[in-house]
Formats: C-alpha cells, structure tokens, sequence
C-alpha cells in the first residue's frame, strides 16, 4: 500500500484518532491529519504518530478533505474518518478495485453491508438523497453520503472541488459522473465511533445537501 495515502480529517477528535491511527500503523501507506492549529487536544494526542499534520486555512469538513486532497503525492488516496467508524480491512480490495477504475465508493445499504452509527433519520435522509441522486444524475449509488471513497488521486485532483462543508459528500459522486469516471460501490460496514460526537447535524446539513444537489442540478448540467 506504499502507493495510498489516507487523508484523515479530524476536527476534535483526541479521544478517537490515537486508536484509529494505533489501527493502521502497520500498514505501509501514507497519513495525512487535516485539523485546525488551536486545537491542541487532538495534535498532543497524536505527537508520537507517524503522520503528516496539515493545518486548515478555513473552516468545515470539505475544506478539510480539499486540503488534504491538494496534499497528496501518492498514485492513490482514502477518505478515512477520525471517529474510528471506517473499518480499514476493506482497503486492500478497494485498492485492488481501483486499478481498473477511478474511484471506489463504500456503502452500509448493499448487502453485507450495514452501520452501528446510523440512526432511523439519517437512514431516511441517506436512502431519500442516493435516490435523488440516481434520479437527477444517474449515479447509481446507494449510498451517495457515505464518504468512505478510495480513488485515483489524480481523479480526486481533476474533480476541483469547492464545497467546504459536507455537501461535498455529493460534489464528488456528481462532479465524477459528469466527468465519465469509472466507479462502482460496494457493500461496507460502519463500525460505532469510538469516542467524540457527530460533527453532522441531520436537518441543518441535511437542508444544505439538499440545497447543494439542486444547485448542482440547476448550474452545473
């Protein structure tokens, strides 16, 4: 795995990233932790890691995810969540997936797949956006706000992303599908987060992807 780099934002997260790096330590690829420098907690707690820091220049988790995307060297990179719900035995086969493809998209909702983390609202929002999104833009994905994605960095790199908070769980999926990427999804486990709190907020975020995809629908065709 020399040739991937797992990008790993981590907005307070000091009580889940030391386990979640302790998790793939022994694999042979490349970290990056986006965060903020003021918060300490989370770079203290990570200091004896084998990673690179990457300090955000604005706020949110997509800005958080361009940073890091804008920073990788290596021929592949991973989304990997700090909150330790990304299991990383799924990584050897979306690598593998990914050498025919451009990107490899995670999803709770194919079989064997399934979530710890979700609740009966987020399950309703996840089931009602991937079904806008293969209405409006023929994804075919069943899980459009799942962003445990492996891809081709130079693919991630030529999407030019720009959302800065979680819409741009869908900016990628659409952006790739207009560009004729090649993708497929399949079946992932999220385990339970380890320790913090959910940075996503069903409604408020909800309303932004919302807005989000019809923007994308209306501006970008």
């Amino acid at each position: 795995m020399k040739n991937l780099t797992l990008i790993i934002p981590a907005k307070e997260e000091s009580g889940s990233l030391p386990s979640v790096l302790k998790e793939v330590e022994f694999l042979e690829c490349k970290k990056i932790v986006i965060l903020h420098e003021t918060d300490l907690e989370t770079i203290n707690s990570i200091k004896n890691f084998d990673c690179k820091i990457i300090y955000q220049n604005k706020k949110g988790y997509g800005d958080a995810l361009i940073e890091g995307i804008n920073n990788v060297q290596t021929e592949y990179l991973c989304i990997f969540n700090a909150d330790g719900s990304f299991d990383p035995k799924y990584l050897s086969k979306k690598l593998e997936l990914c050498k025919e493809r451009d990107y490899v998209f995670s999803s709770r909702y194919l079989k064997d797949g399934g979530s710890e983390d979700d609740t009966l609202i987020t399950k309703i929002g996840n089931f009602i956006f991937s079904s806008l999104g293969n209405i409006l833009f023929s994804l075919k994905l069943s899980d459009i706000l799942y962003t445990y994605i492996l891809g081709k960095t130079q693919s991630f790199k030529s999407l030019n992303l720009e959302s800065l908070d979680f819409c741009l769980c869908i900016e990628i999926p659409i952006k790739a599908k207009r560009m004729n990427a090649l993708y497929l999804d399949i079946p992932s486990y999220e385990r339970k987060r380890i320790a913090g709190f959910k940075k996503v907020n069903e409604f408020r975020d909800g309303f932004k992807i919302l807005l989000g995809m019809l923007r994308f629908f209306f501006k970008i065709r």
